[in-house]
């Protein structure tokens, strides 16, 4: 017989009964809130298109490297799962899944994933073995309904406001057709990009070479020429603002910055776009990139947002087979104190400029960035990251930030995933989280309840739409 599937009302607020009743209080106060979603990798051609999702396993199992990555690690095949391989078979890679979901026990899949059962699909037993027919049946058919179209999703999630991210790339057709539906009043959602321009910033990414030969097709600027290469930057980063973008992204190896002068950049140049770079060459032309990305966003008011120390691709042969973001990506300790310095030495003291900086590197919390960002004018927090938007990685970025950089150097809540479901699940979680982490403050009368009230609603909605210009 089935086990029930049920959310308790109070999950994730504290034992405490004192602390439980100010966090329920509290919660209630954010719990309808719309999402602002200022960071994440949903896909743009499902909100242009608003074609349905096609069956449970294209929706919930391949789109989550979270999901894939664990049931790798206990040897289940990815081509069985249908990952990277379309003649898979979905409803056997869903029982696979099905078979396998024990693995998900205490981890934050498991919540967002039960949260996207129990209250998208009203799904009342929990998923396994037995009930994986059910569960495919039921969701696929609910797929194929208006009500489950990607645009119907958006509006029923309340979603406000989300920002998908871009290789400087990409010709932004999807957004324009969204945009198109917005002018038209087909549909009135805001989806809007942000400008990742690691696939021409970095030396060591695939095809790095190709990548500034398209980057000078788009721009009509020579890329291959220091001067023509920055003026390319600008034009990309004009055009992504035309099309909405408020932010920028980098997703770089290290922290590392520097600011080298016109000559000596000039000189890095040729050697990063010739034949043989070295890796200490690559290294240093991505941190002078970031003092100038961090320039150019002085200059046209993008949001720089930092996503430092991921060790990305580290199973080589993995990455040979499926390619990028499937799951082998490791988090390395990461410096910021001296990494951040020449960046910040040039333009940490502008007001009007806005950092994000996100860490993989929890040991950093308390140590360096929380000191950073409650120094530095244009320095914010980015929320707890990937690895750690979990409720014990939140529990513990606001334990060891809040002292030092108060909350108000932080920039609330983002959700940074593939999966569309699971951003209102991600969303509710943080709130819990925020509104218990509040709670306590309130029962230890470090704070009132009514600034806690006040806080509650900052962070699950006011800071991200300031921080991000939104």
């Amino acid at each position: 017989m089935p086990r029930p599937l049920s959310l308790h009302p109070d999950r994730l607020f504290p034992s405490d009964p004192a602390q439980r009743s100010i966090a329920r209080r509290l919660y209630a106060l954010v719990a309808d809130l719309p999402i602002v979603s200022p960071h994440g990798h949903t896909d743009p051609a499902w909100f242009a298109a608003d074609a349905p999702f096609g069956n449970a396993a294209e929706l919930l199992l391949h789109p989550d490297h979270y999901v894939f990555r664990m049931l790798y690690s206990q040897g289940v095949s990815l081509d069985a799962l249908g990952i990277g391989n379309p003649a898979a078979d979905p409803r056997e890679s869903w029982r696979l899944f099905a078979q396998n979901y024990h693995l998900f026990r205490g981890t934050p899949s498991r919540m967002w994933l039960d949260w996207v059962f129990a209250e998208a699909f009203g799904i009342d037993v929990q998923f396994g073995a037995e009930t994986s027919d059910l569960y495919y049946d039921r969701i696929t058919e609910s797929l194929a309904t208006d009500a489950f179209r990607p645009r119907a999703l958006f509006d029923r999630y309340r979603i406000e406001v989300i920002a998908t991210t871009e290789s400087p790339l990409d010709d932004l057709a999807h957004h324009a057709a969204i945009r198109a539906a917005n002018d038209s009043g087909e549909w009135g959602g805001r989806v809007i990009t942000a400008y990742r321009p690691d696939p021409v910033i970095d030396p060591d990414y695939e095809g790095f070479r190709d990548n500034l030969v398209r980057l000078s097709e788009l721009t009509g600027e020579d890329a291959f020429d220091y001067a023509g290469y920055l003026a390319a930057h600008r034009r990309r980063r004009a055009f992504f603002a035309d099309m909405g973008a408020t932010s920028t992204d980098h997703g770089h190896p290290t922290a590392a910055t520097a600011d080298l002068s016109h000559a000596e950049a000039e000189a890095l140049f040729a050697r990063v776009t010739g034949d043989g770079v070295s890796a200490a060459d690559a290294e240093l032309f991505r941190a002078h990139m970031l003092t100038v990305m961090a320039g150019m966003s002085v200059d046209d008011g993008l949001v720089m947002q930092i996503h430092p120390g991921s060790f990305r691709n580290h199973n080589p042969w993995l990455f040979g087979r499926y390619g990028r973001d499937k799951g082998a990506d490791i988090p390395t300790a990461t410096d910021y104190v001296h990494a951040l310095r020449p960046l910040l030495a040039r333009y940490g003291n502008d007001a009007g400029l806005t950092i994000i900086v996100f860490t993989l590197d929890e040991t950093s919390y308390a140590r360096e960035l929380a000191p950073l960002a409650g120094h530095y004018p244009a320095l914010r927090l980015g929320p707890a990251w990937w690895f750690h938007d979990s409720p014990e990685g939140m529990r513990r970025f606001r334990a060891q930030t809040t002292e030092t950089a108060g909350f108000y150097n932080t920039v609330g809540f983002n959700d940074d995933t593939r999966a569309f479901p699971s951003i209102p699940a991600r969303h509710d979680v943080a709130r819990r989280i925020d509104c218990g982490f509040l709670a306590q403050l309130v029962a230890e009368h470090r704070l009132g309840e009514e600034e806690a009230a006040e806080l509650a609603v900052d962070l699950s909605y006011n800071l991200a739409k300031a921080a991000y210009k939104l």
